[in-house]
């Protein structure tokens, strides 16, 4: 006789790329080579000086004890400086929790806010986690739409025709994932206005800040955002420190206490090397980011020769390490599409149904491969294009895979 699941296990499903990265191990198993373009986990090293401080700090027999919930008071003094330096918001060291990953963050928020029954609304697409968790805590997830003919911005007189009673929590995220739109400060603005004015919590969840973006933008510019905002930061794609797993959130000390109440019975602080090697990597300079920019840039722009090959559209001003793209009309969705190329070409593509129904028609491509990979991928799109023409179809996988 086996222990049944908790029923809130019904309510969410295994994680898509859990489920897809199963699926490519069993086919490199039977032999074939898969290029994985769907997942945004950095390729590329922190900077050599982030690594020495963790091993100096590793040395340290006392960095080996417990350490505050609230994080090492070097770390959010770091933080309050790399806000200062580039957002442009004052944050005193009350303000500021650090955290093991933004993706942590999501579900101490939610602990500390939400009760059974209130409602939660989650941008479409948008990333899956903040539904997962809304359903895990049982409350109830209202999709709000985020369309290209609106730059992928909330409609706001849409949303407020909307049941708002209940709602506690909107979560937004700009710089957008999955679709590169940035934000402005008009935007921001308005997103504080609006929950000021149905008294709901704005989370900005924003990791992607400085990926191909020369313009950092925070929530918490806007006026009176305190009141009513927060926003998570995160060093695992600045910094390339994504499997260290160091965040933070920022916000008005009280909403930061709370939670920091429900994290505090759920962890016993982070280890201290990571924090004092994070706070490092804080004060790196613009040289950083700006090399780091470099090599994301060569490789997108041979994302955006792939997508000209399969007569993709896309917009060339995203940001962040994604490139979002609009499929042709030869196929009916994007799954349709990505099953196609990985079946046939050995190149994974993620569909942007996973992020919701409105990126049905839409893909997200990963910057995170090599230049040599991501050119790789580019020549099989190509002999994959040629061979899905009508006229080759009977020959299209054999052609293909002879060719790999």
């Amino acid at each position: 006789m086996r222990i049944s699941k908790a029923n809130r296990l019904s309510e969410v499903k295994e994680y898509y790329f859990s489920r897809k990265l199963k699926e490519i191990r069993e086919m490199e198993l039977q032999g074939r080579n898969i290029i994985n373009l769907g997942i945004g986990s950095p390729d590329l090293a922190p900077d050599k000086r982030i690594i020495d401080k963790l091993i100096e700090e590793g040395l340290k027999k006392e960095n080996h004890a417990y350490q505050p919930y609230s994080g090492v008071p070097e770390l959010r003094d770091a933080f309050s400086v790399f806000y200062k330096k580039y957002f442009h918001v004052n944050l005193k060291g009350n303000e500021i929790l650090p955290l093991m990953g933004s993706k942590e963050g999501i579900m101490h928020i939610s602990m500390a806010f939400l009760n059974a029954g209130d409602a939660v609304l989650v941008p479409n697409p948008g990333y899956p986690t903040y539904s997962a968790v809304s359903n895990l805590l049982g409350a109830k997830v209202i999709t709000y739409d985020l369309l290209e003919d609106n730059n992928w911005y909330p409609d706001f007189e849409e949303i407020e025709k909307y049941d708002l009673s209940q709602v506690k929590i909107m979560w937004v995220n700009y710089p957008n994932m999955p679709t590169g739109t940035k934000a402005t400060k008009e935007l921001f603005q308005k997103l504080v206005d609006f929950g000021l004015k149905h008294h709901i919590l704005i989370v900005n969840d924003n990791p992607y800040s400085f990926i191909l973006n020369n313009e950092q933008l925070s929530i918490l510019e806007a006026d009176h955002a305190k009141d009513i905002a927060l926003e998570l930061n995160s060093l695992s794609k600045s910094h390339n420190m994504a499997g260290w797993r160091i965040g933070m959130l920022a916000g008005s000390s009280d909403y930061i206490n709370a939670v920091l109440q429900a994290k505090s019975n759920m962890d016993s602080g982070i280890f201290k090397p990571l924090q004092m090697a994070a706070v490092d990597a804080l004060s790196s300079d613009d040289s950083w980011y700006a090399s780091l920019n470099e090599i994301y840039d060569e490789r997108r722009r041979v994302v955006f020769q792939m997508l000209d090959i399969l007569g993709f559209t896309y917009r060339t001003d995203q940001v962040g390490m994604f490139v979002w793209a609009k499929i042709s009309e030869k196929y009916q969705s994007a799954e349709e599409f990505s099953d196609q190329l990985l079946n046939s070409g050995g190149v994974f593509i993620t569909p942007g149904s996973i992020f919701g129904n409105n990126g049905s028609l839409y893909v997200r491509i990963s910057l995170c491969a090599d230049i040599q990979v991501l050119r790789a991928a580019r020549n099989i799109i190509s002999q994959f294009v040629e061979m899905t023409d009508p006229q080759n179809e009977d020959v299209m996988e054999a052609e293909i895979l002879s060719k790999m």
